[in-house]
């Protein structure tokens, strides 16, 4: 597991491309049979994926948590983006297709996963937050994460919000997740930006075509900058930051939150003309 401190908007200024893809990009998220996992410092969260192909691959705890296991203190939010997947915590197994995702709580001693076909393997997403209460583990399909189509054609940013792990939906200490699907034809995502000091954010962009990709942006709203990711890749966005992005290409993220609190809608908007 990599650990990565937080870098203030001081620091950031002074970055080049490289420093700043070392800090808040994470690539090959999805290795065969391996599990990938970065600890970042921004409110806690571990990020990571694993793409389980010829084995079933366990969740380990590492040295850096000091725990028994590794949700002894933490909760776990796994959302699938690939073929069909079992995941298995504490003897009880869950079905998950493409885009379904599954909860699992502070407490959960023994987790696996592995695909059903290693011809279509699972590419499972995993955001792990702190956690000081137990809620129980849930399972939830895209069709029940309350789609939302936001945005309009016309300024390429039409797309539907499925909400899985929030307020109104699955119950957790302070994981937020959800994903974003953008129609054929829209490109942007996350306008008008925001930004929100009370949380960090965690973007992982999915179903880009390889050729393509997608410019994510990043940095205190009048001093922007960018990376640009492939699919499967991952922003860990702080704090202060703005987080919005645009494509050659439609695709599909994945958005996951922790922090102070769980209210979706809190957001401190900025206009795009302030932008810079």
């Amino acid at each position: 597991m990599e650990i990565r401190f937080q870098s203030s908007p001081r620091e950031v200024k002074a970055m080049n491309t490289e420093e700043l893809r070392a800090n808040f990009l994470v690539s090959e998220c999805m290795k065969i049979d391996e599990i990938t996992l970065v600890y970042s410092h921004n409110d806690r969260v571990i990020v990571g994926g694993v793409k389980p192909v010829e084995r079933k691959v366990m969740l380990q705890s590492e040295e850096e948590l000091k725990a028994e296991y590794f949700l002894q203190r933490r909760e776990l939010g796994i959302i699938n983006v690939g073929g069909e997947a079992i995941v298995e915590a504490d003897g009880v197994q869950y079905e998950l297709q493409k885009l379904d995702a599954l909860y699992l709580g502070k407490g959960t001693k023994s987790v696996s996963f592995q695909s059903k076909s290693k011809g279509d393997a699972a590419n499972l997403f995993l955001m792990s937050t702190t956690a000081h209460h137990t809620f129980p583990n849930e399972k939830m399909s895209k069709e029940n994460a309350t789609p939302i189509k936001l945005g309009d054609a016309a300024t390429a940013n039409l797309r539907t919000i499925y909400k899985y792990i929030h307020e109104d939906g699955i119950k957790s200490c302070q994981l937020v997740m959800g994903l974003t699907l953008l129609d054929a034809g829209s490109v942007w995502n996350s306008v008008p930006p925001h930004t929100h000091t009370r949380r960090t954010e965690v973007y992982f962009y999915f179903d880009l075509q390889q050729s393509q990709r997608a410019f994510h942006f990043m940095g205190e709203p009048k001093e922007t900058r960018h990376l640009v990711l492939a699919n499967h890749e991952v922003v860990i966005s702080p704090p202060w930051s703005v987080h919005f992005g645009c494509g050659t290409s439609n695709y599909g993220f994945i958005w996951a939150m922790a922090g102070e609190n769980q209210a979706f809608t809190d957001m401190d908007a900025v206009p795009l003309s302030e932008l810079k």
